[in-house]
């Protein structure tokens, strides 16, 4: 029996075994593939504290693991199914892909999001390459080059208005007729002079040799295709967050776990951090800082049990 189970060894996770491991609490951490969720696979990150140079992804996530490691944490591999909590005894079973199970007092939930991909050709082969979905992360290493930026929602403009710090141009593609984002992001968009909008269109696919040179788009009014010249591709269609093994009275309708400021949900001795939660802005630091806030908020439920 653990104290603590952490589903997810991403930043969120770790971080949750830092702060959990220094508390005294007896815990593991359960995670499908390797340490480092999605931050593995950024080429350099260069807006988390503490780093006067940009350092790659593996690299910090790796040294994040180590950290952990060091303190005693144990990682162990296996992907969660379900999740089940028995009220009269408060103790926590997850069942594993395997069918093994581990039983806990207390849970945080740190599986992360996926992305939603555009399933084109070329997207695959150029990520981290000239294909991003972080703007913030990556936007800075299109200084005076021409990018694109595939969606029509909050995220995508407000990306898109970031982007227009460095690069020169910004095309902003979308399928339908006008924008699905808020009234202020419309007209902060529609008076930027290097964004480009691209409406009633979709990405057929990514083009290029050992970089992104080009994106082939089809006008789905006209069925005009055309290439337009791109040194980077960045998507913001949506997540999917990676909660489909808890109860669903802890999701909101976009399948996010619902918490409060300390990272609990409803059911007690249940916690969530990083990208699953609701409201998440889905940086590394702010993972980082809620793994750290729901650990304490664990300890704190077990020492009141």
């Amino acid at each position: 029996m653990k104290d603590l189970i952490i589903l997810g060894a991403g930043p969120a996770g770790l971080s949750a075994a830092i702060y959990g491991i220094r508390a005294g609490l007896n815990l593991i951490i359960l995670e499908k593939f390797s340490p480092g969720g999605q931050v593995m696979n950024t080429y350099e990150v260069e807006n988390y504290p503490g780093f006067a140079n940009p350092i790659p992804g593996w690299e910090l996530v790796s040294a994040m693991e180590n950290q952990a490691r060091r303190l005693g944490a144990e990682i162990i591999s296996g992907e969660i199914a379900t999740l089940s909590f028995d009220s009269r005894t408060k103790i926590f079973t997850a069942t594993l892909a395997d069918g093994s199970t581990v039983q806990a007092k207390s849970i945080i939930a740190a599986t992360g999001a996926s992305l939603k991909k555009l399933g084109i050709p070329g997207e695959e082969h150029f990520f981290g390459r000239g294909v991003s979905y972080c703007a913030t992360c990556d936007g800075a290493f299109y200084k005076d080059r021409v990018t694109a930026v595939i969606g029509g929602g909050n995220t995508a403009l407000e990306e898109a208005h970031f982007l227009t710090r460095f690069a020169r141009r910004v095309y902003l593609i979308h399928r339908r007729n006008q924008y699905r984002a808020d009234k202020i992001l419309k007209e902060r968009i529609a008076s930027d002079e290097k964004i480009v909008p691209v409406l009633e269109t979709i990405p057929l696919s990514i083009n290029g040799d050992t970089k992104v040179k080009s994106l082939t788009v089809k006008n789905i009014r006209t069925e005009q295709i055309t290439e337009l010249a791109v040194d980077g591709v960045f998507v913001f269609i949506g997540y999917i967050p990676n909660t489909s093994y808890l109860p669903k009275d802890v999701l909101n309708e976009k399948g996010e776990v619902i918490v409060d400021i300390h990272m609990r949900t409803k059911i007690p001795g249940l916690f969530a951090a990083g990208d699953l939660r609701s409201e998440s802005r889905r940086q590394i630091v702010m993972a980082c800082a809620d793994g750290a806030t729901a650990a304490m908020s664990a300890y704190e439920y077990l020492s009141q049990q």
